[in-house]
């Protein structure tokens, strides 16, 4: 049970970079114009999406791997 804990951990922690990327990008997008930055968002919002879903899949790894320890 301890790898799927340090897995989860992992998954997890790739998880919370995509949204630390999803964020930095968003900020980028300040500084375009109001078209370029429409569609620049609605690609960052499928993406943080995607790693808040990474996220709690590695959340859910790491807590079934302490009730199962």
């Amino acid at each position: 049970m301890v790898g799927l804990i340090w897995g989860g951990v992992v998954v997890a922690m790739l998880g919370v970079a995509g949204l630390l990327a999803c964020g930095v990008s968003a900020m980028r997008a300040r500084s375009l114009e109001a078209a370029a930055a429409r569609a620049v968002l609605q690609k960052v919002m499928v993406w943080n999406l995607a790693a808040m879903g990474v996220a709690m899949f590695g959340l859910m790894a790491v807590v079934a791997g302490l009730i199962l320890r």
